[in-house]
């Protein structure tokens, strides 16, 4: 039996994550983000502000997203990739996402995914951890 195949996150090509926001972010392709950045349904309804029975449905119906949760989906794909490349472990990143962070105002920086803003914050923060500015 072979090795999983490791994931491969998104390009950061503007045009395309545009074109694949207009288009929608499929289920399946949830389900394949959500394996490898450890997420669950519950987690994407409270970073989506729906519900699980809606995530639910968008599974049922094999919907794509309304582009305005796509487009976070992907903001959020984004984030956990750079972060993966800051910390240069994927372990480590997570650990770190689930660490309470002073410079993110005392809380956890995966509590801060459900809002534009927040996800801005964190990305703010790896580049200050990238370039060694740290709080």
């Amino acid at each position: 039996m072979s090795a999983p195949k490791p994931y491969k996150f998104i390009d950061d090509d503007e045009v395309n994550l545009t074109f694949m926001v207009r288009e929608g972010i499929s289920f399946p392709y949830l389900t394949k983000l959500s394996k490898h950045i450890h997420f669950n349904i519950d987690d994407w309804a409270s970073y989506l502000h729906l519900s699980e029975r809606t995530i639910q449905r968008y599974k049922k119906e094999n919907k794509t997203f309304d582009p305005i949760y796509s487009e976070k989906i992907i903001m959020i794909e984004l984030l956990y990739k750079k972060g993966i490349e800051v910390f240069g472990d994927e372990n480590k990143f997570y650990a770190w996402m689930d660490y309470k962070s002073i410079p993110l105002g005392g809380v956890k920086p995966k509590e801060l995914l459900d809002t534009a803003f927040g996800i801005n914050m964190i990305r703010d923060e790896l580049g200050r951890i990238e370039h060694g500015i740290l709080a």
